[in-house]
């Protein structure tokens, strides 16, 4: 992290009245435009200083008027005055008029480029108002009947008619899916994928049984019963979603892939992967929802320590070289890697992915899905990558000696090569490509970092309470002996907020550098056991250790991180 950046004006305000220090100030400046965000709104998004607190500095600081946006009646705000495109990338908001002169909603004092936009767009003089961050997104969903307001009203659309698309390149014929067009289905599987999106959930699995249907979600990465529809619709709820998905209704014994568009809204829109397999009572559906907002929202939400994303970022700083994501799945490894690609993806580095199948959507970057049927495996994609004048390559998965080769191959010629393993901490990992066949010197040369994580469970912040554990308890689950009796721990309990103490996931993380001594343990050929006492010995917390300060923070408790850890 670049620590000599120079402060703004705002920056340098918050150091004066003590919101921030120095280093913490300029690191919030330096990953705000890393992350192509104003200071103020990545200040809020990060809870690094409160809005209105925020608001009320800049307001006096700055001479700016200060207006609480509760205070205003939403539905009196100027409409047709200023385009959405250009409300959204100035993240302004017209308040009101009086004559020839326009008053916007600002929460950045120092965003002059937005007032000259929108005084040039509408040819009003304009003046900005000074409001909070979070209320200000708010207020933008709301007036553009958009994402927010999307989610929190979603018990309002139609269920009858929700506008969905097939997106799927394979399937000739999708039958024409009358079987599947009546209401009472079309309503109860509209309702499934809502129900989803408003959970926050990643998965839907519809499963048909001999005597029962039962439709669960995963939530937090657990499986929940949602529904149990009558028996008799097993086949036409079946049909239905494979219709949405554009794949073949009449096609039972074989598994197929499809995905599916739904609009939810004038501006927002979810897929989801849908794959069917049959069962011995009828096709098992599962849907994973997609969202590109997941790689977006910055790499200081995901959950690792200071030191470990400095680690991070400074590896995707590196002009070549790899770096590993390893994982079971569901353990959020393409989100990792595609919050580092979303901050390395800036106009002046050509990037490409070969992915399958593609699972987030990024403007800007080439995305391929790996096809072997068609002769599009990872090898092929990576070969031809590396005739597409490349800087940063990210494959999906290496599963073989082939693509292993070639993804080393290209780390050690100038590139950024980014990928994942399914292993289950980072001294494996380095095991598993010379099980592989990889020589040991292009594994020692050759990668960067590796990142072992996991998910756990946040502590629903409502209704979390602390409990007494045994100082021997303690010690006994590894809790460092010298911070006992410094922290506190807490367990679930439930309330209106949240699945059964829980509401969201944090990222457990492994993060190791590879130092000349793991070099060394490596060209030696070393086994796990070898590089992990290494790992310790240079600092590197290992992923028991990052799930206890999870619990030692109030993050999550030791329930789950047992849960998540604990062989």
């Amino acid at each position: 992290m670049n620590d000599s950046v120079s402060l703004t004006g705002l920056a340098r305000q918050m150091v004066l009245a003590e919101l921030l220090d120095e280093k913490a100030a300029q690191q919030a400046q330096a990953q705000a435009q890393r992350n192509k965000l104003s200071l103020v709104t990545y200040l809020v998004q990060n809870k690094l200083v409160k809005s209105r607190v925020l608001a009320e500095l800049a307001s006096d600081q700055f001479g700016v008027s200060f207006v609480d946006l509760n205070a205003l009646d939403k539905e009196s705000l100027p409409k047709d005055l200023v385009t959405e495109k250009l409300v959204r990338q100035h993240r302004v908001l017209p308040l009101w008029r009086r004559g020839n002169k326009l008053f916007v909603a600002v929460s950045d004092p120092t965003n002059h480029q937005a007032i000259t936009d929108i005084q040039f767009s509408t040819g009003m003089n304009t003046e900005a108002i000074l409001v909070e961050d979070d209320k200000l997104g708010e207020a933008i969903d709301k007036f553009f009947d958009s994402a927010t307001s999307g989610m929190e009203d979603l018990a309002d659309i139609d269920l009858d008619s929700l506008d969905v698309e097939a997106v799927n390149d394979e399937t000739e014929a999708a039958g024409d899916g009358n079987s599947a067009d009546d209401a009472p289905v079309v309503r109860f599987v509209n309702k499934m994928l809502l129900d989803a999106i408003k959970k926050g959930s990643s998965d839907l699995h519809f499963e048909p049984y001999e005597k029962t249907y039962r439709v669960r979600f995963r939530t937090d990465g657990i499986l929940q019963e949602i529904a149990r529809p009558p028996i008799q619709l097993s086949p036409r709820i079946s049909a239905r979603l494979k219709v949405m998905a554009g794949l073949d209704i009449s096609e039972r014994r074989k598994p197929q892939d499809g995905r599916i568009k739904m609009r939810i809204s004038k501006t927002k829109s979810i897929d989801f992967r849908v794959s069917t397999c049959p069962t011995l009572w009828g096709e098992k559906i599962v849907m994973r929802i997609l969202d590109s907002a997941s790689a977006q929202m910055g790499i200081d939400a995901l959950g690792y320590e200071e030191s470990q994303k400095e680690l991070y970022m400074a590896a995707l700083k590196q002009p070549q070289g790899m770096i590993l994501v390893t994982g079971p799945t569901g353990s959020g490894k393409t989100v990792s890697l595609y919050t580092g690609l979303n901050i390395l993806n800036t106009v002046d580095v050509n990037i490409s992915t070969a992915e399958d199948p593609v699972e987030i959507n990024l403007e800007g970057i080439n995305q391929v899905n790996v096809n072997p049927k068609q002769g599009m495996d990872f090898t092929a994609a990576l070969k031809a990558f590396l005739r597409q004048d490349p800087d940063i390559i990210m494959v999906g998965e290496i599963r073989d000696l082939d693509t292993a080769s070639i993804a080393i191959k290209a780390a050690q010629t100038g590139h950024m090569v980014m990928s994942t393993l399914h292993t289950n901490s980072a001294a494996e990992t380095l095991t598993r490509l010379r099980n592989m066949g990889v020589p040991s010197f292009n594994i020692a040369t050759s990668v960067n970092l590796i990142i072992a994580q996991r998910l756990a469970r946040k502590l629903c912040i409502s209704c979390k309470k602390e409990i007494q554990i045994p100082r021997e308890t303690l010690l006994e689950e590894g809790f460092p002996e010298d911070k006992i009796g410094t922290f506190k721990i807490y367990e679930p309990v439930g309330c209106e907020n949240c699945n059964g103490g829980y509401k969201g996931r944090v990222g457990i993380y492994e993060v190791v550098k590879n130092t000349p001594a793991l070099q060394r343990i490596i060209m030696e050929e070393g086994n796990s056991i070898d590089i992990s006492i290494q790992m310790r010995k240079d600092g590197f917390n290992d992923l028991r250790t990052s799930a206890l300060l999870k619990a030692m923070q109030g993050v999550t408790s030791l329930a789950e991180v047992n849960r998540v850890t604990k062989d």
